[in-house]
């Protein structure tokens, strides 16, 4: 990378910068690209069918004339990843592999945006950053690959772990235990898988923040605050909503078999966010409350 293409891509506290997002189509972009609109940003939001991430002189010709690429373009079916480990392959970790060459090439940032999932599952304590990873699943092992392409072919990057993400902009957690409040009863959801359910407004926000102050090179942890497994989620999705929690019962994972492993533990530590003076995002219950407030008045969270 030049020197001025290197202040270039770095000013994004002193000068609007010219933004790259890929994955237009999904959750996270769609409460992504209209902050950083409104934060002043020359946005550019491309899909998959305006840029296949797969194809490497597509890359380079959508990445050329941008100072920062957000790649938030992703297979993130979990389950269909065991039998299509390539298909997950060629997007998650070739694609990645693609536009990190690209952002080089092109004297841009790069920010990935990665998984728990590239951890075994298994700690008792946040995952800090540096914790070796070990994936489980062929998700997780095609993130973690993205990663590693991301580190050896652009120096100039933040790999941004998020999980148990859930939005306005997709299918998610939320919207499913809403639906399923209205057709059943009761409902059966599992208490012995624990993490940090998160907003893609708040991630949205944090990944701001985190171009903002210009922060190292290297990779954080986009979650929120605090923790709970999925049926503590649940019940609170019902608490925020004015139904009964009661009507949510705890099960195990072993009663809902699915073809790729549930991480037990999805805890991620903030600590580096902390070190480089980023606020990380606050407590997720908060952040629920916001997202379903914003749903019963009808309009999207801002």
């Amino acid at each position: 990378m030049t020197s001025a293409a290197s202040d270039s891509a770095r000013g994004a506290a002193a000068e609007p910068l010219r933004v790259l997002v890929t994955g237009a189509g999904g959750m996270l972009a769609h409460d992504l690209v209209p902050r950083l609109r409104a934060a002043g940003h020359q946005v550019t939001a491309f899909s998959r069918a305006d840029l296949d991430v797969t194809d490497p002189a597509e890359c380079i010709a959508g990445v050329a004339g941008h100072d920062l690429v957000i790649n938030a373009a992703a297979h993130t079916a979990v389950d269909a990843a065991e039998t299509e480990e390539g298909v997950a392959f060629s997007v998650n970790a070739v694609g990645a592999a693609n536009l990190a060459r690209a952002c080089t090439h092109a004297g841009a940032r790069m920010v990935q945006i990665s998984t728990d999932y590239v951890f075994d599952g298994m700690a008792t304590e946040p995952y800090a950053v540096d914790h070796p990873i070990a994936p489980h699943s062929a998700y997780g092992r095609t993130k973690a690959a993205g990663e590693w392409a991301v580190q050896a072919l652009c120096a100039d990057h933040w790999i941004v772990r998020t999980a148990w993400l859930y939005g306005h902009g997709g299918p998610n957690f939320v919207s499913t235990m809403l639906r399923l409040a209205g057709e059943r009863e009761t409902l059966s959801v599992v208490d012995d898988q624990r993490g940090q359910p998160t907003s893609t407004v708040d991630l949205a926000d944090l990944l701001l923040r985190l171009v903002e102050a210009d922060a190292p090179s290297g990779t954080y942890h986009g979650t929120s605050s605090g923790e709970t497994t999925w049926w503590g989620f649940a019940r609170a999705v019902f608490e925020e909503s004015g139904l009964d929690p009661e009507r949510v019962q705890p099960t195990t994972t072993d009663a809902f078999p699915r073809p790729a492993p549930r991480p037990a533990y999805s805890v991620l530590s903030h600590s580096s966010l902390v070190t480089a003076t980023v606020t990380p995002i606050g407590d997720w219950r908060s952040g629920l409350s916001a997202h379903l407030q914003h749903i019963k008045g009808g309009q999207p969270r801002t």
